[in-house]
């Protein structure tokens, strides 16, 4: 530890140096035969789809993690993070650090309980159509705050717990810092990753809302709608006797 701070006098390592170190990893990762899935920043956003910025901007409204954050963003940016993959309820990453060997970081998200997504689907109803439309984040304003209120998708800082190989004892390293971050970018090509990693079956889910969407069509199909003219309306209209 005394060796890592140098006596208070530590220093961040330049993008220069994470950039050559993360270099090296890959090609003695690719040496040995081993697969790395790395976060790939090509501009200044680090998310560009609805969940991969609703993703990142949930993290940030949450004082708990306000102030820790911003040090993620540069690290993620310069492609510190050579590996991060996701599965239900668990993250796990490596970080490219001072040191030439990553850091090993791991991120455990609590799944919805099934009453929690009984609760969420139910205020889903005739709002999401197809897998398509939840995908590209297609659907009305109301249904995205549904999401993200008190209560729904997006995971609250009590969800969250991690942890990382590095010396830092900082509550959130800024290793976990660029997973987080690193999510969000994940989340832009595979949103379908979000629903994994929250227990939720994505086709159960969609299903669910469907069938709930014409089950309330048929319920009111013989019940007259307010756009029905009746004969006196069109004899008004039309002047037809």
């Amino acid at each position: 530890m005394a060796r890592y701070w140098n006596e208070m006098n530590y220093s961040q390592p330049t993008e220069k140096e994470l950039k050559e170190n993360a270099k090296n990893t890959r090609k003695k990762a690719a040496a040995k035969g081993q697969t790395l899935h790395p976060i790939v920043i090509t501009s200044r956003q680090i998310a560009k789809s609805w969940w991969g910025k609703s993703w990142c901007e949930n993290l940030e409204r949450y004082a708990d993690f306000d102030t820790r954050l911003p040090r993620g963003r540069r690290y993620v940016r310069t492609g510190a993070v050579i590996d991060l993959q996701m599965k239900k309820g668990k993250i796990t990453a490596r970080v490219q650090g001072t040191r030439k060997t990553p850091y090993k970081v791991e991120i455990r998200i609590s799944p919805l309980s099934e009453q929690r997504i009984e609760k969420i689907t139910g205020k889903c109803t005739t709002r999401v159509e197809s897998l398509d439309q939840l995908v590209n984040g297609d659907f009305p304003e109301e249904l995205k705050e549904v999401f993200l209120d008190e209560g729904g998708l997006f995971p609250k800082p009590r969800e969250i717990s991690f942890s990382c190989s590095c010396p830092d004892w900082a509550v959130m390293c800024k290793h976990v810092a660029a997973s987080l971050y690193g999510v969000g970018a994940r989340l832009d090509e595979e949103p379908l990753l979000f629903f994994s990693l929250r227990g939720i079956d994505t086709n159960r889910f969609v299903d669910v809302v469907i069938s709930s969407r014409i089950e309330s069509m048929l319920a009111n199909v013989d019940k007259p709608g307010k756009r029905i003219i009746r004969n006196a309306q069109i004899e008004d209209l039309f002047g037809v006797l």
